[in-house]
């Protein structure tokens, strides 16, 4: 075929065509992309304003319908966005439902439930059913304008705290929000729960050369502190200290060491204990807690904070004993829990510490196995939490069934601690049982009842534990002691004004109660089961 004249016109316009048409194709694709991720510029307004807003868009497309110049689609009529927030837009790929995008997003919303932002989806987008057309554009509600990163909200150290403990996984799963919000109406005042536990794993976002491989239960930990603080909730972050295995199994030089082996030594020839004086595991805990006070914590409260007490105690090598071999255990935990308060409570927060119960009566062989010298550890933190579940008080002071005795174990341990901590200046909130493990007798009775002997004997609020996070019983309790409240307990609550602290009049231990067995004089092991805690039961699975 010849090629004239024309023939090269023609093709040199019809290249110039496909080029302009590329340069529109790539433009309308990057405006689409950029709208994808790029912040929306529907944010939410003053209630009037913003409903006037959204009702006045009557013109949406219809769901699923993709917008062609690559606009983002208008809210829905009657949808208003929650405060402080905005809706970006969300490009649908095959496969995607509203409960996938809702779990995708959940842990950068406002919205602390998987149904919550389920149903936000649902209404800010009129949509009618969980099916998205692949290509439709769609908007995700409730992205905060900013960062939600809460200051922790100071309190006095004399803040009576009314708290329930939660695991990390019933935490941050809609069972937990349920549960806090429940506390919170039935008159508590604060939350415990877990940033690391004794196995080492954490359950929150950290980025650590030493940390694991995260089961991330709680995904976004400055929101969890948030929505605690909306309810004006005192949140406490609990860290198990050397009790670690994670670190001490999958770093072996951070481990407490055998002298005859040289390997790791394993309490009671099972459980991995990290060195409490390597300065290496205390980094990695005081940077973890420092993580957890950033995110908005407003106390933290540090648990296994001694050496392991039972196994082959002559066989455990430390660190500290290379160059201080006359120190007593008690010495490395002071020093350590004095340098942890140096660097947390200027940051505006509480430091707190839990203890065993069995350490008021001071057995020798108590303080040389853990190292927690009540006296000392007193003038290192704002609260001692000491664990006084009545089971725990194997074969003390005579009775066979401590559980069923809190009449005798309550009192008996908080005068101990006073006497223990006098003149310290310290606040002692114990920790009561909330778990029928070795007594007959558990009901709501049993939990007024050491609220109030608590109470009676200087205590300064409460924590209950139980590990499976059932509290029926203090639930069932709470109307009674509410409806007596002095009795039972100031009512504290954050932003306001707390009495000042009073002395207290020096409290005496008093003798075995009449009629009881006389005491084995053979020294009894630490009361605590291996996990520091009754009836280590297997905590529940996220439920969102």
């Amino acid at each position: 075929m010849r090629i004239t004249r024309l023939h090269l016109l023609l093709g040199a316009a019809a290249v110039v065509l496909l080029a302009a048409g590329l340069c529109a194709r790539r433009e309308w694709t990057g405006a689409f992309g950029s709208a994808v991720t790029a912040p929306s510029t529907q944010a939410s307004q003053p209630a009037s304003t913003a409903a006037s807003n959204s009702t006045a868009q009557t013109s949406a497309p219809a769901p699923g319908k993709p917008e062609t110049t690559g606009a983002e689609p208008p809210l829905a009529p009657g949808f208003t966005l929650p405060e402080s927030t905005k809706a970006i837009p969300y490009a649908v790929k095959r496969g995607d439902t509203v409960p996938i995008l809702a779990s995708r997003y959940l842990s950068e919303v406002v919205y602390m439930r998987r149904s919550e932002l389920d149903n936000a989806i649902r209404e800010a987008n009129g949509l009618r059913s969980e099916a998205l057309k692949p290509g439709a554009t769609i908007l995700i509600p409730g992205i905060p304008l900013e960062p939600l990163r809460d200051k922790p909200v100071t309190v006095p150290k004399n803040f009576e705290v009314r708290a329930i403990y939660l695991t990390a996984y019933t935490a941050g799963s809609a069972k937990g929000f349920d549960l806090i919000d429940a506390w919170k109406k039935a008159g508590g005042n604060a939350v415990v729960f877990d940033v690391k536990d004794f196995d080492g794993q954490l359950h929150v976002p950290f980025e650590h050369k030493y940390a694991p491989q995260p089961d991330i239960t709680i995904r976004n930990l400055p929101k969890f502190f948030h929505y605690l603080h909306s309810l004006n909730m005192h949140a406490i972050a609990r860290i198990a200290l050397f009790r670690d295995a994670h670190l001490a199994g999958t770093y072996p030089q951070l481990a407490v060491h055998s002298r005859r082996t040289g390997k790791p030594w394993l309490e009671n020839g099972k459980l991995a204990w990290t060195d409490p004086s390597n300065p290496e595991v205390q980094q990695y805990d005081l940077d973890l807690a420092k993580m957890a006070v950033n995110s908005g914590a407003d106390e933290v409260q540090f648990d296994y904070v001694r050496f392991p007490a039972e196994g082959d105690q002559a066989d455990a090598q430390f660190e500290y004993q290379k160059e201080h071999p006359d120190w007593p255990r008690s010495k490395v935990i002071a020093d350590f829990l004095a340098h942890a308060y140096d660097e947390l409570h200027p940051m505006g927060v509480l430091v707190s510490i839990d203890v065993f119960g069995v350490m008021a009566w001071a057995r020798p062989i108590d303080l040389s196995h853990t190292g927690q010298n009540i006296a000392e550890l007193a003038r290192q933190c704002d609260v001692i939490s000491p664990m006084i579940y009545p089971s725990h008080f194997f074969g003390m002071d005579g009775y066979k069934l401590p559980g069923d005795a809190p009449e005798h174990f309550i009192p008996e341990s908080m005068k101990r601690f006073q006497v223990a901590t006098e003149g310290s200046g310290v606040v002692l909130r114990p920790w009561l049982q909330a778990f029928g493990w070795r007594t007959k007798t558990y009901s709501p009775a049993y939990i007024v009842t050491q609220v109030r002997l608590a109470k009676d004997e200087g205590g300064v609020g409460f924590l209950f534990w139980n590990a499976r996070n059932d509290y029926s019983k203090p639930f069932a309790a709470m109307p009674e002691m509410r409806a007596d409240a002095g009795r039972y307990f100031r009512g504290d609550e954050v932003g306001k004004p707390v009495p000042p602290i009073t002395a207290t009049a020096k409290a005496q231990p008093s003798e075995p109660a009449r009629g009881a067995e006389p005491a084995s004089t053979t020294p009894a092991p630490s009361p605590a089961p291996a996990s520091g805690r009754a009836g280590a039961d297997t905590p529940h699975q996220p439920s969102n």
